[in-house]
């Protein structure tokens, strides 16, 4: 019998969402309830003819598109295929057999998957209120601590924390542990955090920001993530990207979705109004329902047979929210906002499970 190496043996598959049959409307990927940019898949369709070609390593015109809007060094922005690629590279190039990586009780669960492959040990700080704790997460760094990640905003929480905060994290880690601030969801936070003060942080050398397409603009399928490096070790990061990670066709549709603006803002402001409006009538439900700066919600249960039941009723009329039991919040469930339609049927199914 042919055997993986022992530490892949004794890990578990990164646990993907149960999409169902096709029937099944989906509220548990966090995908975006709106089209993306009409530019964006304009560009797509137009480089078509051109697949036969390799797409170019560098990623000259997406880069210069984030670069531009964002005010940053096109040297220092990489591109992968979406953010869990570069997240992945990152642990692997600065985290092995005897490490730490520490990140909190509800941060991103491919974080710990990623850490496994390594043989490095996956640590978690306590959150308060399901919001990240600047304090917890200082108090468990240790000597083996190599990489500290926050995602902020948080997922599955949708909870967030001001940039002071990250800044005072930064200034109180050993200068030889790297911060990775996963902002996946930071366009639906920016007008209340100021991208600028947490880009700047790069330039210590010790903190890497990452982004996706995925969600604001719109293209999970494309497959499209990037993120904000110091020189040295976006260096070492490229070693072990694919060095053709992203596709023609990708690059195409992302510059073009980065550089429409005001699609992606309009899509955040729609997708937020329905965010909100979903929430409050969670919340008169008597749901708790913490405060989201993100395209979803949790929803918290009086109990996890509560739960349950509610999934239960959901499923019987082709809806899917995300169970979430791996995060140890086998009481929640979590709602990617949709169509207005989609959440209005949401809604009175919840309500009929809860009466």
């Amino acid at each position: 019998m042919i055997r993986a190496v022992e530490h892949v043996r004794g890990m578990g598959a990164y646990a993907l969402a149960d999409l169902g049959g096709p029937e099944i409307v989906s509220l548990a990927q966090n995908e975006s309830a709106f089209p993306a940019s009409p530019a964006a898949v304009a560009a797509g369709q137009a480089v078509l003819a051109d697949l036969t070609l390799y797409p170019d390593p560098e990623w000259p015109d997406m880069r210069a598109a984030i670069a531009k809007v964002h005010t940053l060094d096109p040297a220092r922005v990489l591109c992968g295929a979406g953010s869990m690629e570069l997240i992945g590279c990152l642990i692997r190039a600065f985290a092995g057999s005897g490490d730490h990586v520490l990140g909190t009780q509800y941060g991103y669960a491919f974080v710990a998957s990623a850490t496994a492959q390594t043989q490095a040990e996956y640590v978690a700080a306590p959150e308060i209120d399901l919001t990240v704790s600047v304090d917890a997460i200082l108090s468990s760094v240790s000597p083996k601590t190599r990489i500290v990640f926050v995602c902020n905003p948080g997922n599955p929480t949708g909870t967030l924390i001001p940039n002071s905060e990250i800044i005072r994290l930064r200034a109180a880690l050993p200068g030889n542990v790297l911060l990775v601030v996963d902002q996946a969801y930071a366009e639906f936070a920016d007008q209340a955090n100021d991208p600028v003060e947490i880009f700047a942080l790069t330039g210590r050398g010790d903190t890497v920001i990452t982004r996706t397409f995925s969600k604001a603009y719109g293209l999970a399928g494309a497959r499209a993530g990037w993120g904000y490096f110091p020189t040295e070790i976006a260096g070492e990061l490229r070693k072990l990207l694919n060095p053709n990670n992203i596709s023609i066709a990708s690059q195409a549709a992302a510059a073009a979705a980065m550089r429409d603006q005001a699609h992606m803002r309009d899509v955040v402001k729609q997708t937020t109004v329905l965010r909100d409006g979903f929430a409050r009538e969670c919340r008169e439900l008597g749901l708790i329902v913490p405060e989201s700066h993100t395209n979803f919600v949790l929803i918290r249960f009086a109990s996890t047979a509560a739960a349950k039941r509610a999934d239960a009723a959901l499923r019987a009329e082709n809806l899917l929210m995300r169970g979430m039991g791996g995060y140890s919040l086998s009481d929640c469930l979590r709602a990617t906002i949709c169509a207005p339609a989609t959440m209005n049927k949401a809604r009175d199914v919840l309500i009929g499970a809860l009466t």
